[in-house]
């Protein structure tokens, strides 16, 4: 089995959706995850602004947010398991310079449990290993 990475590109970029689900199961793989789904959202500023605030009280764009669902509950056979989903701003991170392949990776890691926030640097670390052997995802202005 692997993960099922369903791709929604609404932000006004070009995004290469292959090359962004190619490094999401990448990521999950190198974390133990090789069945599921998950969902990643390529928004527009003004969508990611709403969730960001919605989601974290944060009144601003941010570049990238993860929605974990249920990695860790029992599941019945043959029911693919929901690990949530992962939604990017590529304006804002074409802004502030990062790689869309970082930000997949990053929301990544926190669909399986990191938290930056709280573990004194692991996700960093652990993001900056699986960065390094991974590929790359193009995007651009439309």
């Amino acid at each position: 089995m692997s993960v099922r990475v369903e791709v929604d590109n609404r932000s006004g970029w070009r995004v290469d959706e292959a090359a962004a689900a190619d490094v999401m199961r990448e990521a999950l793989a190198g974390e133990g995850v090789t069945d599921g789904e998950v969902g990643v959202a390529f928004v527009p500023e003004g969508e990611m602004a709403a969730l960001n605030l919605e989601h974290r009280a944060v009144d601003k764009p941010t570049d990238v947010l993860s929605f974990p669902l249920d990695l860790d509950d029992d599941l019945p056979a043959g029911i693919p398991r929901q690990l949530g989903d992962v939604v990017v701003c590529p304006q804002v991170a074409g802004r502030a310079g990062t790689p869309v392949a970082t930000l997949l990776v990053h929301g990544a890691l926190h669909l399986v449990g990191y938290d930056h926030e709280t573990d004194d640097g692991r996700m960093l670390t652990r993001q900056d290993e699986l960065v390094a052997g991974g590929g790359s995802v193009g995007a651009a202005p439309a």
